[in-house]
């Protein structure tokens, strides 16, 4: 569910060596410290983003609650993605690239405004004065009259609400604007942050199905045909966390980017929340399993990086993460004969009794465009937003 994984090349996202010509190589430096920035930052949204996932399934209002991924939607999931790339492939062999991209821009402006102002809502609260005239306001819509009137929408927030999504806005015009990498990160970064916090596996095993197809999904589309580079390249929308490898040459307008697709953090750091959630399950007041695989993550990670850099060509991420973060846990839960409490874990039952079942995909196959359309009605409903009756799931 990702395009490739971090690899030098362009703003638009060429494989390694494509523009060679128009650019000197980098410098081990600038590699060293493209990658090396890639890869906290791919950290930073999983680690609080399943801190958050914690609080959010201990939430008891039903607005907060997250989506749950069970293992029908997991086994079918791959299949989704890859209808979704093959269906943008298509569109941009067909289309004209400039208005598709125009489209999008447009989408995730109004998508990553919404997404920033969530993520950074939490923070923006401990700087607001005490005195701060923080005032209420509520939006209403309603369908109908008399008796039959019916509430399409009750969305209430506040003054503190307003100035986060303002400032939310000035990044969304920067990047409309200028498309520069530092706004593509924010947005990016609260994408990614926002999709670990928000979906949750139920069980272990629905993770191991997910991941693993997303494995098959992610080796072929990127070793069996060039569908996943060719949309990589085409698609300029904030899918992807870059780094300028050129940044201590030519500073902030550096252009020679690596780069790292949001579903190779996405996809295994919603498992890695599941653990952390498992861990908090058996009240040992330890969190084995959960550094477990974040450090596993970050074996993963390092792998592929050194990978690409001795073969000079994109790799499919998930080849490396989904072994390394499936089975360094399982190795720890054989060494400590927590297998089957590892696999009869529900998270739904144990933490969530009511959270509602995903019915929509993501749709992007290595973008948060998919991630995007099943995070929108989230993002777009704040922590108090209430409804008359939860859509049945």
């Amino acid at each position: 569910m990702e395009e490739p994984a971090a690899h030098n090349g362009s703003a638009a996202g060429a494989a390694p060596g494509a523009g060679a010509a128009a650019r000197p190589p980098a410098t081990p430096e600038g590699m060293a410290l493209a990658y090396g920035s890639l890869v906290l930052m791919a950290l930073l949204p999983i680690f609080f983003g399943a801190l958050r996932s914690v609080s959010c399934a201990k939430s008891k209002n039903s607005s907060e609650m997250p989506e749950t991924i069970t293992s029908r939607d997991a086994a079918r999931f791959p299949i989704v993605a890859s209808c979704t790339l093959l269906g943008l492939y298509l569109f941009f062999k067909i289309f004209s690239q400039e208005y598709i991209n125009l489209l999008l821009s447009m989408y995730f402006f109004v998508l990553g405004i919404l997404a920033l102002s969530h993520t950074i809502s939490p923070m923006m609260n401990r700087f607001f004065p005490a005195n701060f005239p923080n005032k209420q306001y509520q939006l209403l819509f309603t369908q109908g009259s008399g008796e039959s009137k019916e509430e399409i929408v009750n969305y209430e927030f506040d003054t503190k609400d307003l100035v986060c999504l303002a400032l939310s806005s000035v990044v969304g015009v920067w990047y409309l604007l200028r498309k520069h990498w530092i706004a593509n990160n924010l947005f990016g970064l609260a994408f990614s942050l926002n999709g670990v916090e928000l979906l949750h596996l139920n069980n272990v095993s629905t993770g191991c199905i997910l991941l693993g197809g997303l494995f098959i999904y992610d080796v072929f589309w990127v070793f069996g045909t060039n569908v996943m580079v060719t949309v990589a390249k085409s698609f300029e929308a904030p899918i992807k966390l870059v780094f300028p490898q050129d940044l201590l040459e030519k500073g902030l307008e550096a252009d020679n980017f690596a780069m790292l697709g949001l579903g190779d953090i996405v996809i295994p750091g919603i498992f890695i929340a599941l653990l952390l959630r498992f861990d908090i399950s058996l009240k040992k007041n330890t969190h084995t399993y959960f550094y477990t695989s974040f450090v596993a993550y970050i074996f993963g990670l390092g792998l592929t990086i050194f990978i690409m850099h001795i073969f000079k060509h994109a790799q499919p991420a998930l080849l490396y993460l989904v072994p390394a973060c499936i089975g360094f846990p399982l190795l720890v839960a054989l060494a400590k004969g927590e297998v089957t409490e590892m696999f009869s874990y529900e998270s739904s039952a144990e933490i969530l009794p009511h959270t509602p079942r995903l019915t929509h995909f993501p749709t992007v196959s290595g973008s948060p465009a998919s991630l995007a359309d099943s995070m929108q009605q989230k993002l777009s409903c704040p922590r108090r937003r209430r409804q008359q009756s939860p859509s049945a799931m």
